[in-house]
């Protein structure tokens, strides 16, 4: 089953469940969004190396290895953003998925209506930022492009990075909670996984800052969470 749709955002399914793939591909088409679905890892990267997606939804339980796997593979060549879909719900296997790089873990059963929510959330976090450069001191973020600069050279950052720095400095001199951020950014709800915001901060630090441990930009709030400060001397 192959579905592609031109000038659409269009979403790879990797799915070997047939039946599921079918009912979601025509569910999102309804919707707007052109499909095409990979029954398996290998049918994937064939489809990779040929085309660009701009969402991945992603079973673990692939035959031919696992969505785990295939995740890892992917973050060494792309961004793109990934949901992890299955039927192994623990909390292990979802901080696994998203230690991987996956940007969300939808468990197995899961209702159509929240799918597209979610679908529909990690889209706008992704692509719907302002059209506008983000400017603080010498720091330039390309809300188009995806890109950061610091004094004019280009700093490399994952998808997630990319994210959480956008948001933070979209509203910069702001105190921003875990939680928020998290929600915001991640679009999870848990208290269990905030280490995963103080992990994505430190890596930004490491990238932005002339001393980490002393950070002009990236400030810790103390009782509240952090905060982009614009405010250079």
């Amino acid at each position: 089953m192959k579905k592609e749709t031109e000038k659409k955002k269009v979403i790879l399914i990797i799915e070997d469940d047939m039946d599921l793939a079918m009912i979601v591909s025509d569910m999102l088409e309804d919707y707007g969004y052109g499909t095409v679905h990979a029954k398996d890892g290998q049918e994937a990267y064939e489809l990779l190396a040929d085309r660009r997606f701009d969402l991945i939804l992603l079973d673990i339980n692939l035959p031919f290895g696992t969505g785990f796997e295939v995740c890892l593979e992917l973050r060494k060549v792309s961004g793109v953003p990934i949901i992890f879909s299955s039927a192994r719900t623990s909390e292990d296997d979802r901080i696994t998925g998203l230690n991987m790089g996956g940007d969300d873990y939808l468990p197995k059963p899961y209702s159509l209506k929240e799918l597209l929510a979610r679908i529909n959330a990690l889209m706008r976090r992704t692509y719907g930022y302002g059209k506008e450069n983000i400017v603080c001191g010498p720091v330039e973020i390309d809300a188009v492009a995806r890109q950061v600069k610091k004094n004019g050279e280009l700093i490399s950052m994952s998808l997630k990075e990319f994210d959480l720095l956008c948001f933070m400095a979209q509203n910069k001199n702001e105190a921003l909670s875990k939680e928020e951020l998290l929600r915001e950014v991640w679009g999870i709800y848990s208290e269990t996984e905030m280490s995963t915001v103080t992990v994505h901060i430190r890596w930004l630090r490491e990238k932005l800052e002339e001393d980490p441990a002393h950070p002009v930009y990236i400030k810790t709030v103390w009782g509240i969470g952090y905060q982009f400060e614009d405010k250079v001397k």
